[in-house]
């Protein structure tokens, strides 16, 4: 049996489920009807089509939302609507979600209609205001949901239970791109199959906002990389291009580390509209300048992340008793501390909150692992909160600076409350099988590319060698953070392993016997072509 197929066997796959995941049909996705008012919606969007009524999307600043934004604009455009627009909400003014304020100026605008993308199923207040001025609103989200629906013309989200449709892990332009599914069955203008060229977009929402990558999604974002490989939009052209991004090799990373940061540096320091622009242009030209605009934010981005980071840290030092951390700085700037949150999270084995302080006011982001849901932890603390909400694995949260020491204590008691045990068990990197250093091969890389695409409930297989002599090792880095191990085994293979930012224990010394636990990689320096593994956890033999 080959290494491809011990590692699907572990996995559970087998038979026509193996070829299932390894050939993804698209043709197997789900009635778009399924879903929740979807008749409701669709009716609404045909009469504003045959009354040439004006349609405003209502997007998000992140990238499942600037993705679902673009994917209805370009999808009406086809439909024929003639009067379309966008409104994205400025991360630093209106904040997430619908505002009172944004839907009293649309409403100015002349739109009769709104339809959301990526948030609206918690803004009651919000669409009973539009209902006030005379706008209908259809939400389509996927966060999560109130006990009772807000008085939409239809709320359409997975995550409802009063509906048939058999996976809730869509992303928001998952979502969108169902409704565009669904409206292809009543209008003309985009033809049963000339969809699948919006999946560019769906395949980058999807994979940025780290939703699991099986059944729909897995199936999505793997004809999605192949349609972004012949991408129409210069915008995506232009931005894979100056981020170095290889068009013949294509993946998941590719779109969660090279594309993602890049555009949603735009809504994290400035406005989200610049990727939008982006996502929109028309032309090679204009495109290229969005794409340079937006690798300059990122550039900024990191600095101020960096910054960030190192306070942080030694904020977070204080509260080692804690089982959650809560952070807090002033000055530190909320587009970009959801990326600190991770880190943070990653490097102390605790869900985490990160807030910036800007006066009476603070507001942050929360990442987490596990069974601890940070969504719900915020609703907890409710009585503090100004204003919260997201997923399990990633909030955001509003709340008076004054009350960041009670925001702490009411979260770490609702951790204590859920009686959790082992959650850093969940963080050890396990193997899918065991193998010899003699089976870590260019082939096996290639073997293993069939997988594709990795991501959250498909992740990266990992493989565990044994016996292994360190003969090598190598601190790199200005820092010194990062370590190469030349590794030997009894019958004289050899293979260099690689960790960036490795804890203490991964820079064991010369000499000493490890098993190490590693995703195969072929790395590519000065036209040299050579396999390594990138280091995932280091123990020492007995």
């Amino acid at each position: 049996m080959s290494l491809l197929n011990e590692i699907l066997t572990a996995r559970g796959l087998t038979g026509r489920e193996r070829d299932a995941y390894l050939n993804p049909s698209y043709d197997a996705h789900h009635d778009p009807y399924l879903l929740p008012d979807m008749s409701l919606a669709v009716e609404r969007i045909v009469k504003a089509h045959s009354s040439d009524e004006k349609v405003m999307i209502y997007g998000d600043y992140d990238i499942d939302g600037l993705t679902a934004t673009t994917l209805l604009l370009d999808a009406l455009e086809q439909f024929g609507f003639k009067s379309i627009d966008a409104f994205i909400p400025n991360r630093f003014v209106e904040g997430y979600g619908m505002t009172v304020d944004a839907i009293e100026r649309i409403a100015k605008t002349g739109a009769t209609l709104i339809i959301t993308v990526d948030c609206g199923s918690l803004s009651e207040k919000e669409i009973i205001r539009a209902g006030e001025l005379g706008v209908d609103v259809i939400v389509t989200d996927h966060h999560n949901v109130a006990e009772q629906q807000p008085p939409a013309i239809a709320v359409i989200n997975p995550k409802r239970t009063d509906h048939k449709y058999p996976f809730i892990d869509l992303a928001g332009v998952g979502v969108a791109f169902k409704l565009v599914q669904a409206l292809q069955t009543r209008l003309e203008g985009l033809p049963i199959g000339q969809e699948k060229w919006l999946l560019d977009l769906v395949a980058l929402g999807t994979v940025c906002d780290v939703v699991s990558l099986v059944d729909e999604n897995r199936a999505n974002v793997y004809w999605g990389l192949k349609v972004l490989a012949k991408t129409k939009r210069p915008g995506l052209r232009a931005l894979m291009a100056i981020s170095n991004a290889e068009v013949d090799k294509l993946n998941a990373r590719t779109l969660g580390f090279a594309l993602g940061p890049r555009m949603n540096a735009a809504g994290r320091l400035e406005t989200a509209q610049i990727a939008l622009d982006l996502l929109r242009a028309k032309n090679g030209s204009d495109a290229l300048d969005r794409a340079r605009q937006l690798d300059e934010l990122n550039k900024k981005r990191r600095g101020e992340q960096d910054e960030i980071m190192r306070e942080a840290v030694e904020q977070a030092k204080k509260y080692d008793d804690d089982s959650v951390l809560v952070l807090s700085g002033v000055g530190w700037n909320h587009g970009v501390v959801g990326i600190v949150a991770a880190k943070i999270m990653e490097a102390f084995n605790k869900p985490t909150f990160v807030l910036g302080e800007n006066g009476k006011e603070s507001k942050g982001s929360a990442r987490s692992y596990g069974d601890f849901s940070a969504a719900e932890a915020i609703r907890y603390a409710d009585e503090v909160v100004t204003k919260g909400g997201g997923h399990k694995l990633a909030a955001g949260v509003t709340l008076p600076t004054s009350s960041i020491d009670l925001f702490r204590k009411k979260v770490n008691e609702y951790y204590e409350s859920q009686n959790l045990k082992n959650q850093t068990d969940l963080l050890v990197a396990r193997e899918d099988i065991s193998a010899k250093l003699e089976h870590i091969t260019r082939e096996l890389v290639t073997d293993i590319s069939a997988m594709e695409p990795f991501g959250n409930g498909n992740v990266e297989p990992i493989i565990r060698i044994d016996g292994l002599l360190v003969s090598e090792k190598k601190q790199l880095g200005a820092d010194r953070k990062h370590v190469k191990l030349t590794v030997v085994d009894s019958a004289g293979f050899r293979l260099q392993m690689i960790a960036f930012n490795a804890p203490e224990h991964f820079f064991v010394n010369e000499g000493e016997y490890i098993s190490a636990w590693l995703h195969p990689i072929v790395n590519e320096w000065r036209g040299r072509v050579s396999v390594e593994g990138r280091l995932l956890r280091v123990e020492l033999a007995a």
